[in-house]
Order: C-alpha cells, then structure tokens, then sequence
C-alpha cells in the first residue's frame, strides 16, 4: 500500500505550544465547581480530563524520547480495549493531584513534546495509526493525531466550564484535515471500479472539500473537490458537526446533508478518528 495514500503531510508542530496555551488560560481561571465539572466523556470531570492530556504527554515522552515501555495489552485484550483501560487507570490515580499540581506539570510537558517533535523525521514511516488503517503510517500523521487529541479534549474542557470553543481556522483547520484522513481505511470494504469517487465537503472555519477515489490498491485521499460530475456518494456538514462525528461527541445529524449510494453514505458518516475497540 502506497504511503501517499493518505494525501498531502499536515505541518502541525507550530501549533503545540499555542494550542496548549488557550488550556492553560481555561484552566487558569477555573474554580473549585468548575475543576469538578463533569464533561461529555462519560464519568471524567474537568480535572479528569486535564489529566488525561498529561498522561498522554507523559506517555509519548516516556515511549518515543525514552524508549521506556513498560505496559501492553494483556493477552487477549484488543488494543482500543487497553487504551481505555490504562487510561482509566492513570486518570483514577490522577486524582490525589491537585489542579495547581497538574497544571504545574502540563506546562512543563507541553514544550518537551514540541522539542521531541521538532527533532523528529515526520517523512519517515513510523507505527500505525489505527483509525487510519493498519498498516505502518508516516510520522507526519502520528504526530497531527496527537494535536487533535489535545484540541478535542480541550473543546470538551470548554464545554463543561462554558467557555468559547476554540474553532478558530489555524487551530481547528488541521483537525478537520487530519480526521479526514481516516476516509481511505473507512472505505476499505467498498467495492468500486478504479476511478470512482467519494467525496465530502465541511463548511465553516477550517473546512474544504476532501475526494477518495478507487485505485488498483485501494482507496486513496486524492484531489482536493472531485473530478467526477457524479461521485458514488457525497456527504457534507459543517466543521463542527465533523469534528463531533469523527469523535463520537453528540452531533446534530440534520446538520448533514448526503446524495448518492445510500450504503456508501452511511459508511461515510460512521467514520470515526479516534482509537476505539472497533479500529484498534
């Protein structure tokens, strides 16, 4: 399989550092209430959530610039399903820390990881990305998983305080490109002839227009707006309705308008950015 498949590289390292400053400044004014705020991730609070986003941080530097591994899947156990597990684990634990020590420790995380990133070859072809396919996927990717992870967690902290999204186009633009590049692995069970396209378009801030078309390997993430004046299926929503889907947040599916093959709509519409039981 072709590693151009997923389309053009995704540049997100000058993002780390401001995008982990708009949480700071959430965080910065929260009260007692609001630290104890339950959010749209079943069962985690604000402070919950905030520690999940350092462990994610704590864990890339302890396994990518340390090279220290100490925990894996029990035997049987599906890779979404240690995800979860582990996760859980560490937020459990997180919660004897209080927010003045966690955000202490997420100031001092955040500009180890864009040094570590910023050392890195994102040309270079590293571990998969599971919602993109199976397969070994270029380091470019991992790394612009990694900032949609923070800016969806942080959109979930603003949410539960009530503070204004960041959807800003330099922030949310590379999310919305990034989960996109999930659509090839979603199709990968649709049968078409070579030359066939899907297309899907978001409106709004950091929107565009996204094509997969059918090759003699698969699907690919190819032109930026169909060629074709029928693709097989065309679906279209707005930046934040996207996002949402991609995530399995709450959505307003009437904010989705489709055309085209019915099956091939729906499968659209069931991709999901994010390592679940299903794709991990």
């Amino acid at each position: 399989m072709s590693f151009t498949r997923w389309g053009p590289p995704i540049d997100v390292l000058p993002l780390f550092a401001r995008e982990e400053q708009a949480l700071l400044d959430v965080l910065t004014g929260l009260d007692a209430a609001q630290w104890s705020a339950p959010t749209m991730c079943a069962g985690w609070t604000v402070h919950d959530l905030a520690a999940h986003i350092l462990g994610d941080k704590l864990g890339r530097l302890s396994r990518d610039r340390d090279d220290y591994r100490t925990t894996a899947p029990r035997e049987g156990e599906r890779f979404g399903d240690f995800i979860d597990r582990i996760n859980d684990e560490w937020v459990v634990a997180c919660r004897r820390l209080s927010p003045e020590v966690l955000f202490a420790m997420l100031v001092d995380s955040t500009s180890q990881i864009a040094e570590m990133f910023g050392r890195a070859d994102l040309d270079a072809i590293g571990e998969p990305v599971s919602w993109a396919g199976a397969e070994p996927a270029p380091v470019w990717l991992d790394v612009a998983r990694e900032y949609t992870e923070f800016w969806v967690h942080q959109q979930q902290i603003r949410e539960a305080v009530g503070a204004r999204i960041l959807d800003e186009r330099e922030f949310r633009g590379p999310v919305i490109d990034t989960f996109m590049r999930a659509l090839p692995h979603t199709l990968r069970d649709i049968e078409a002839r070579t030359g066939r396209q899907v297309a899907y378009t978001v409106t709004g801030q950091g929107g565009g227009k996204w094509t997969a078309q059918r090759t003699a390997e698969g699907w690919v993430l190819d032109s930026v707006a169909p060629t074709s004046r029928a693709p097989l299926a065309s679906v279209m929503t707005d930046a934040d309705t996207f996002w949402r889907l991609c995530t399995r947040n709450p959505a307003d599916r009437d904010r989705v308008t489709t055309s085209g093959d019915e099956n091939v709509c729906a499968v659209v519409l069931g991709m999901t950015s994010i390592i679940t039981s299903s794709n991990g």
